[in-house]
Formats: C-alpha cells, structure tokens, sequence
C-alpha cells in the first residue's frame, strides 16, 4: 500500500474514532400548551412545570448521559395554530411529547400525532372521549366522569340541592361530558340541576347576561365550567346579581392564586378542587415549591404539580427503557412511577387515576376542606 493512502486512511480512521467519542445527541422533548389565548396562565402553569423538571434532571446529568432539549410549541387554543404546532413536532420526531393541556386541543393534536406514531402524555387533558383507547396517548389527570361526580357528591354534602351551571363551549370535549356527569350524579343524590347556559369565551361573551337566564330557575348554588380568568367574571357577575348564593367551579380554573388575583371580593367563599394536597408537610413538596418560586419568581399552581409529575414520569421511562423498547412499552412496562405527592400508574390504555383535594377561597387563599 503506498505511504499516502495508508496515511488518509489512518486519519480518516482518527476522525471516525473521534467522532464517536463526541458527545450524545440530546433527548428531544416536545411540549404543546396554549399559551397566548385568553386562558393562558392554564398553559403557563403546565409549561412552567415542565420547564423546573427537566431543567432538575439536566443538572443532575440528564438522562443515561444525555442532556434533555425541551421544544415548545403554542397551539394558542386555535385549530389551526394547534395543526400548525402538532405538524411542526411531528417533523421535529421528538422522543416524546407532553400536552395537550386542554380536552378541545387534544381532540385536534392526538389524532395527527398518534397517526404520525408520536407519544404524547397530557398531565390535564380529562374529558371521557379520550378515555379508555389503546393509542398513544397517555393522561395523568382523572377523567371528567371522577371529576364531576365528586363534585356533585360535595355540594350535596354541603346543603346545596338546586344548582345552575354555566359552561364554555369553547372547550367542548370537556365541559359536555363534566356537565353530563355532573347532572347524572347530582340527580342520582336528590338534586336538581335548575338551568344551563353555555357562552363561547373567544367572542367576549356578556356573563350579566349568561347569569340573569341561569337565576330565573331560582338556583341555591351557581357552578361554572371555565377558565380562572372566566370563572373570576362570572363570580363577579354573580355577587352583584345575586350576593348569596353559593359558587362553586371546576379543576379548570384552579390555576393558582391568579383566581383569587381577578376575582378579588368576588370569589370569596368558592369552591373548587385541586390535584394536590396544599398542606402536604413532606419534604418533597416544600422543596418542589421553594425551587419553583426561585425559578419563576412566583408560586405555582395546580396544574404545574401535575406538569411536573408528568415530566418526571416521561423522563423515568425514557431512563428506564431498554434500546430496542418503544417508549409507548416503557411507560407502560415501568409503573408506577412516585409523583411529588401521589403514586401514578397508568392501565393498559394509558390512563390513570388521581386524587384531589377539594378547596374554598377564604381571605383570599385557598383552604383546603378536611
């Protein structure tokens, strides 16, 4: 062999031995949130979240050696944003993708990902359509089915026995399927759901109005299936109409302090759950809400605690699964992975159970009933 071809060959061999020596590609995650729609603090919540667990793991190494890149779309609550956003990640072929956030997303985003073979976890997504499939899509929320009948069971409990609902339309997957299991239950109890009145938050809808069509049934409670931004209004709305009835709203809207920060006088007194224990003394929950306030410089909300379960589960099984292992098989295989507060454990469809922790603003803040 003549000297110059053995010696590119032996530099080429340099390069090639150099090159695998580099270091590795990073795990790419997706994340898909609205996060410029009227409801955004919902999607900030769960972004933030997201953002604290994986930038935690990436300090402590990442994942087998590999740091993690977090990829962030906004699906801004549009359908076309939301196309445009899955259609953007599913080029990008993330290792995984956590979101949707919200039921009315996720009846546009997961059909495209799922046939496209992307997995995709939501930490909130809860309406029933989506529950009980063999796809790839996994929830670590409860369904609106649990949601609603423990809430219908609490009003109950506390002496309500005619309640009106008003609801977003916009949001349909969701608030259809809570509203009918509400009604079911409330009325399997002895309750009488009096009136429903739905509004189309996108088009500025007047709650003066939507509340004066619900108090002609003569309500002793008023429950509102919206946002926090929303929910404020309309509690707003209801005390000058009708300054003694009883409100109450979904998990929706338990995006933190933000609630109590719009609503002001007006939602005092709500009733509303949330899918973490406030009074936890463990050591994991107070570290969890010192670095998250150190991080954002403010404190988290409900759906930041399911953001960060849900990251962590992801990062787990992307951790624990073999080389040849599909992470849709790792998720299911590694379970039941330890969340801040709670273990979760998904069934053979990808859906899980949770537990939550009903509240009531008092002074401003939230109490948790007992």
């Amino acid at each position: 062999m003549k000297p110059g071809l053995l010696k590119a060959i032996m530099v080429l061999g340099l390069l090639v031995s150099l090159t695998g020596c580099g270091p590795e590609k990073p795990l790419l995650i997706g994340l898909v949130a609205g996060l410029s729609d009227r409801g955004s603090d919902f999607g900030e919540s769960v972004r933030n979240g997201v953002i604290l667990a994986v930038e935690q793991q990436n300090k402590a190494g990442g994942v087998n050696g590999r740091m993690i890149e977090l990829v962030i779309r906004d699906d801004g609550q549009d359908k076309d944003r939301a196309e445009k956003a899955a259609q953007e990640l599913i080029a990008l072929a993330p290792d995984m993708v956590i979101g949707p956030v919200t039921s009315s997303m996720a009846s546009i985003i997961v059909p495209l990902m799922d046939k496209a073979g992307l997995v995709m976890i939501s930490p909130t997504v809860a309406s029933t359509v989506f529950y009980g499939k063999n796809d790839n899509f996994f929830r670590v929320n409860r369904t609106t089915r649990a949601a609603a009948q423990d809430h219908a069971g609490v009003l109950f409990r506390r002496g309500v026995r005619r309640t009106a609902l008003a609801f977003d339309v916009s949001n349909g997957p969701y608030s259809d399927t809570w509203l009918t299991e509400f009604t079911a239950e409330f009325t399997r109890l002895g309750g009488v759901v009096s009136a429903t009145e739905g509004f189309d938050s996108s088009a500025v809808p007047s709650f003066a109005n939507v509340l004066k069509k619900l108090l002609v049934s003569q309500p002793d409670s008023l429950l509102f299936i919206a946002s926090s931004l929303d929910t404020a209004r309309l509690c707003q709305q209801a005390r000058q109409l009708a300054p003694g009835l009883a409100l109450s709203s979904t998990e929706w809207a338990a995006s933190g302090e933000l609630l109590s920060e719009m609503g002001g006088d007006a939602v005092e007194g709500l009733l509303i759950a949330h899918a973490y224990d406030r009074d936890d003394p463990g050591p994991g929950y107070k570290a969890f809400r010192e670095a998250f306030k150190a991080r954002f410089q403010r404190d988290f909300g409900s759906f930041s605690v399911l953001a960060y379960d849900t990251a962590n589960v992801a990062i787990s099984a992307l951790r624990k699964r073999s080389k040849d292992e599909s992470i849709k098989t790792a998720l299911l295989k590694y379970g039941p992975y330890q969340g801040l507060q709670q273990p979760i454990q998904f069934d053979v469809n990808g859906d899980a159970l949770r537990k939550v922790f009903f509240t009531e603003i008092t002074g401003g803040r939230f109490t948790q009933i007992k």
